[in-house]
């Protein structure tokens, strides 16, 4: 059987430092695998020597394309992805920490059946450099546990994997935000058989990182939208919930404020839980539902306190009870705050935020 043709996916900016190295690797691979590599860099418009250098390196099977629209990371991943043709397809990037001599076993994985096959870090057998440092490896496996409810990858943060074409092609509504395209990929392509395969990661040798806090706050946002098309609805109730747990934390902080001031129990109560209402509205707008942001916010606030009229009332009633029968009024609070969740949140989103369409 012939083997298989291969794309490799290179996103790049400003990396001209590091492009002959990364060739110079990949055409080790080819001579001593034999595979057909072809090399597509995706970059950025980095003005610094790239594109020339490339052209001066005059290799038949690498090529790199200037983007000047919609740039970035995920996005230049898709662009040449879509652009590709070889049946496999490989992304990696090009600051030489993930090792390409790893290809040739993450193509076997695919040849053996499963959908994407992932170079990983954290999967018995893989590695970071001895000076990776315990802030990135905590970033990162906080940045793991966060994706858990989308996938069980020790390592899905990984920019380095491959898959068929077919599986790409199978994707629909793409709609990445930030630099972490794999998890992207592996939803919306609906990809179930993942592989991964152990990699050594190594330090960044030219250039500087591009990841920034800005790309981490991306990245909970990607993660977001990713809930929301895998679990819709029940998404939506576990931002509401978020919501009304930190509704709940400036409620009781009110409360006891209040309390400390010398207000009457009734009236602290009811203060708080207005106040706290008025929270909640914000951040279910923002977040919860922010597909309805493009309507009245008026009508909405006046909608929001209409349908949580009740909810309200049951909060303000099942507190006041408990307030005769524990010495702990914060206690009687939370009690209250949970009593009027469920009622919140069917009304929240099916009349005051109901859905027309999504938008992010």
């Amino acid at each position: 059987m012939p083997r298989p043709s291969v794309t490799l996916v290179v996103p790049t900016y400003r990396e001209v430092e590091s492009i002959p190295h990364l060739l110079a690797r990949i055409e080790q691979v080819r001579s001593s695998s034999g595979l057909p590599i072809e090399v597509l860099l995706m970059d950025d418009d980095s003005r610094d020597g790239s594109a020339e250098l490339v052209e001066r390196l005059a290799l038949p099977w690498a090529k790199l394309i200037t983007r000047t629209t919609n740039r970035g990371l995920s996005y230049a991943v898709l662009d040449g992805l879509d652009r590709a043709q070889s049946e496999m397809l490989v992304v990696m990037d090009a600051d030489l920490s993930h090792p390409p001599e790893r290809i040739p076993e993450m193509l076997k994985a695919l040849e053996a059946g499963m959908d994407v096959a992932v170079g990983s870090r954290f999967v018995e057998g893989g590695s970071t450099a001895h000076d990776w440092g315990f802030l990135r490896w905590l970033n990162s496996r906080i940045a793991t546990l966060l994706a858990l409810p989308l996938t069980r990858l020790s390592d899905p943060m990984s920019g380095f994997f491959a898959l068929r074409r077919s599986t790409f092609l199978a994707g629909k509504d793409f709609n990445p935000v930030g630099y972490k395209i794999l998890l992207e990929l592996i939803i919306k392509c609906h990809c179930r058989r993942v592989a991964e395969v152990p990699i050594h990661f190594d330090n960044r040798r030219f250039g500087e990182s591009k990841l920034t806090f800005a790309e981490q706050l991306r990245y909970l946002q990607h993660l977001r939208r990713l809930y929301i098309f895998k679990y819709g609805t029940w998404s939506h109730l576990m931002q509401f919930l978020v919501v009304g747990f930190s509704g709940m934390i400036v409620n009781l902080a009110l409360l006891t404020a209040l309390l400390a001031a010398g207000v009457a129990d009734r009236t602290a109560v009811a203060v708080a839980i207005a106040l706290s209402l008025v929270w909640n509205f914000i951040l279910n707008r923002r977040f919860s539902f922010s597909y309805a942001r493009d309507r009245s916010i008026l009508h909405q606030f006046l909608g929001f306190v209409a349908a949580c009229a009740l909810g309200a009332a049951v909060n303000y009633m099942v507190t006041v009870r408990l307030l005769a029968l524990t010495p702990y009024k914060q206690l009687a609070a939370m009690a209250g705050i949970l009593a009027g969740t469920v009622f919140n949140f069917v009304a929240s989103r099916f009349f005051v935020f109901r859905a027309r369409y999504i938008k992010d």
